[in-house]
């Protein structure tokens, strides 16, 4: 598909095909990711939220405890013990 860049006020824009945004499910406003890759294409994808297993994957487990978390621990001790 062949596209004209587009100049709207002191911003150059691209313009796509309503159906082909219905095709691809992407909306008016939605974030995506613009990459240009080392030949030069540039490349456009949904902006994805990460799963709960990937946000878990990125968690340096090696990591010390922050210094407080034991705080935390004994808050939600005294509130089951109802002190």
């Amino acid at each position: 598909m062949e596209i004209v860049l587009r100049k709207c006020k002191d911003n150059t824009v691209v313009v796509l095909p309503t159906a082909l945004l219905e095709t691809l499910g992407i909306t008016t406003d939605q974030p995506l990711t613009l990459d240009v890759t080392q030949d030069g294409r540039i490349v456009l994808s949904k902006v994805r939220k990460p799963s709960l297993e990937q946000l878990i994957d990125m968690c340096d487990t090696t990591s010390p405890e922050p210094a407080d978390l034991a705080l935390w621990d004994m808050t939600s001790t005294r509130e089951s013990d109802g002190r």
